[in-house]
């Protein structure tokens, strides 16, 4: 898959750079709380620090003055140590965390982590992006919409805020000028960037907000202003389509070749679009950018943050998963009263994969929707192979001949540029391919991203040729194979056994002379018509590359006592906007939208869901949210069965099997029932804090280092922390855990019932309660290790209500003897 898709944050050591003196980017956390925690006791200070779950007031004068206090703390302790002009600050932390980022040498480094008052060091990783028809598929018009006042009003006044790679301000997904004018949103204090081309600034309405963050990337010599472009400009396509996906206009009609493909909506098309572009079309990115762009949403008062990237190996110095700095900020966050959403990461379908670990974020697995774009093409000796082809038939009831592109070279010596990908048109000659259909072969070259789809297409075309196949002669593993919408009839054979098939009639067909020169071209064949969706029951499905679980807790891969992911949404082909800059996609560059896959596509499905129950239940927290979403899923494909997953044979082929909750978390979201979950599993910042204290093998200095908290808590098992699932890795004997259900909806009685896989005995006390409105009420659930197995086994809780609610939690446990 292509980085975009892949979208996430890849944590690599940085090499520095190559210069006389050796310089390296890092993180340093210095003691004293930030803004979010500041109860007070500096001199001239009063406290800052806010409730769990509470806005910040950015604006008072007591957060501004002890904002400023702390910058100048950090750059006099930088003044001490060093000389000036050998470091150079990129960003002060002030609001979430307390620290900075700061250029330095190695020697220098070694100096600041000695300093008094500092924390912790640590060097800067670098990061990358994880990377229509959904809403329907979702029931979002018909089931969701008209509760919030129809699409004209889905979503109104919450702020969206997207950390990814900027926005294309002029694509019609965000216009402002089709729909009721946009008021002020007086919550929201971010700023807009002037474009310095264009001189206009990059907000109208809908677009409230945009910055970019690129300090770190200019201090590590990777910023080139050309094509990465100095402003919230989108250099690359993936940050307006995430964009889209969440927030973007509802109806907007996706045209790409002259056809249209049906109209796009964001899952959310009245909600806002805050874009913080920290991640760049080469390089990715670096944590202290992403770190700062966080820091800066959560200031200016954004409701929902999507994030498409995320670790994708560990840090230099952080042990524990949910303790890097990327995390710690996001905690932070979630304090604040900010939900997140992050793609889960895209190294499925091995286990282990994730790259989205804790417990206040909703981590966001991809899954295939009901649309699948199939072709065929017929031979003339009445074969049909099946393939993929977002393409035009061949005139009807007419059949072509068929010349493969080694066939029809200008002269031998062009053979050097694989001729028979199709890339050239200047090497084929012309002659003999018009009014034909040309055969080409799908090389390496495709995979790594030097050939395209779409460059094939623009070669034909170029030609005369009536359309065109592309045959794949051998797969690597793994490889996967997304239709392209191409204006001329084509398709791509990717089954290699029918590739065969059609190799053997052509050569049976077309005679040649003793040097292997063709004498005449016999072969025939026509192209079906592709751009028709197959709308499939066996939908949704877990993507192959979606990433598994089992969670883990430290960068040792033990397991962690908590589920991940934590829910499905769509996120295989998924059409939305795109920037005509964009080359992360080389068969969409200069188009207005792109179909593509990835976590990434995932992700922002549930940050534009997430809007629509914040608008509906705007006093919710974040785990509130959350809770509803994961409750309310649904574990059966649209024809009645149990989910399905991707998966690899022993041939390594793909093959289907019965997904888990390690492929799926709670299920596929299901957002008409999440806005009416009858009960919610709600926590807090304690209970986040709870958590991280009860992990075994968490050093509680490493917790107070990062979170400026200390351990208190009575909670006693990582088990316990009130989230809706239950995760016991390694259960010896039997094991008690406790969860706390709110009432959200009126009095109402729930039946308890429980039921597991044979290795592991369930029970669950009290079997019913009945729960006012707003009542909250505790209830246990005791697993029992009946035979070791050495794998989880799983089942679930359900919570049947008389009013016709129906809560269900996962519960996956593995046995142990000791």
């Amino acid at each position: 898959m292509k980085a975009m898709e892949l979208g996430w944050v890849v944590l690599v050591v940085l090499l520095g750079l190559v210069a006389s003196v050796k310089a390296d980017i890092y993180i340093a956390t210095v003691e004293g709380e930030p803004i979010i925690s500041y109860k007070g006791g500096e001199n001239g200070f009063e406290a800052t620090a806010v409730e769990s779950d509470e806005k910040l007031d950015t604006t008072s004068e007591l957060v501004t003055s002890y904002a400023s206090h702390l910058e100048k703390k950090h750059d006099m302790l930088l003044g001490m140590l060093f000389e000036h002009g050998s470091y150079k600050k990129l960003y002060s932390y002030k609001h979430l965390i307390n620290g900075f980022s700061v250029h330095l040498s190695p020697e220098q480094a070694e100096t600041l982590r000695r300093a008094p008052g500092v924390k912790s060091v640590e060097k800067d990783w670098k990061v990358r992006r994880l990377t229509t028809h959904t809403p329907q598929f979702l029931g979002l018009p018909t089931g969701v919409w008209p509760t919030g006042g129809g699409c004209e009003r889905a979503g109104e006044d919450i702020v969206i805020g997207f950390v990814d790679s900027g926005i294309y301000p002029h694509h019609p997904s965000f216009a402002a000028h089709h729909t009721d004018p946009y008021g002020p949103v007086r919550k929201y204090r971010g700023k807009c960037e002037i474009d310095p081309d264009t001189k206009r600034d990059f907000c109208n309405g809908k677009i409230i907000g945009a910055q970019h963050f690129a300090e770190a990337a200019k201090a590590a010599g990777a910023f080139n202003p050309a094509i990465d472009f100095a402003s919230p400009m989108d250099g690359d396509g993936h940050g307006s389509h995430t964009a889209a996906i969440a927030a973007g206009n509802n109806g907007i009609p996706v045209r790409v070749n002259g056809h249209e493909f049906g109209k796009a909506s964001g899952m959310a098309p009245r909600a806002r679009i805050a874009v913080y572009k920290a991640l760049y079309r080469l390089f990715g990115g670096f944590v202290a950018d992403v770190v700062a762009a966080i820091d800066q949403a959560v200031h200016d008062g954004v409701d929902i943050l999507s994030l498409s990237v995320g670790p994708n190996s560990p840090p230099t110095t952080t042990k524990t998963t949910f303790l890097n700095p990327f995390d710690a900020t996001l905690l932070a966050a979630v304090k604040a009263g900010v939900f997140v959403a992050q793609a889960a990461g895209n190294g499925g379908p091995f286990p282990k994969t994730l790259v989205s670990y804790s417990p206040w974020i909703t981590s966001v697995a991809a899954a295939i929707d009901d649309r699948r774009y199939k072709n065929h093409l017929t031979l003339g000796n009445g074969k049909i192979l099946a393939g993929l082809g977002l393409s035009p038939s061949t005139h009807p009831n007419q059949t072509y001949t068929m010349v493969a592109a080694n066939d029809v070279l200008l002269d031998s010596s062009v053979s050097k540029y694989s001729p028979s990908d199709c890339q050239r048109p200047e090497v084929l000659n012309k002659k003999l391919v018009e009014g034909n259909i040309l055969l080409c072969g799908y090389s390496f070259n495709f995979v790594v991203g030097t050939a395209s789809i779409k460059k094939v297409s623009e070669t034909a075309k170029s030609l005369g040729a009536v359309g065109f196949v592309l045959a794949v002669e051998n797969v690597s593993p793994g490889t996967k194979f997304d239709p392209v919408p191409v204006g001329i009839p084509g398709i791509l054979i990717t089954d290699v056994s029918k590739t065969m098939d059609l190799i053997d009639y052509y050569n049976v067909s077309t005679p040649r002379d003793w040097t292997g020169r063709v004498k005449s071209f016999k072969a025939i064949g026509s192209i079906g018509d592709g751009l028709m969706p197959i709308l499939h029951k066996s939908a949704p499905e877990v993507a192959l590359f979606s990433a598994r679980g089992p969670n883990i807790k430290n960068f040792n891969f033990q397991d962690a006592d908590l589920l991940k992911p934590d829910i499905l949404a769509p996120g295989s082909l998924i059409w939305a906007a795109w920037s005509p800059n964009g080359t992360d996609e080389p068969n969409f560059v200069g188009e207005g939208f792109a179909l593509i896959s990835g976590t990434s596509m995932a992700a922002p499905h549930i940050a534009g869901i997430a809007a629509l129950l914040k608008q509906k239940h705007p006093r919710w927290s974040p785990a509130a949210i959350k809770s509803a979403l994961m409750t309310t899923t649904t574990k059966l494909d649209r024809g009645g069965r149990p989910l399905q997953a991707q998966q690899y044979s022993e041939t390594e082929a793909m093959k289907l099997v019965t997904a888990t909750p390690f492929d799926y978390g709670s299920g596929h979201v299901d957002p008409r029932a999440a806005l009416d979950p009858g009960l919610i599993f709600d926590a807090g910042y304690k209970d986040y804090m709870g958590f991280l204290c009860t992990t075994p093998g968490i050093d509680i200095h490493e917790i107070k280092k990062y979170t400026n908290s200390p351990c208190n808590t009575t909670m006693g098992r990582p088990s316990n922390f009130n989230t809706p699932s239950i995760t016991i890795s390694h259960l010896v004997g039997s094991q008690t855990v406790t969860r706390t259900v709110t009432n959200v909806a009126k009095e109402e009685t729930y039946v308890i019932t429980a039921r597991m896989q044979p290795s592991i005995a369930i029970e669950t006390r009290p079997s019913a309660m009945t729960m006012r409105p707003g009542a909250s009420r505790k209830f246990s659930v005791t697993l029992t290790a009946r035979s070791v197995t050495g794998r989880y086994s799983f089942g679930s809780i359900t919570m049947k209500g008389s009013r016709g609610h129906k809560v269900v939690i996962p519960v996956a446990a593995m046995g142990h003897r000791r």
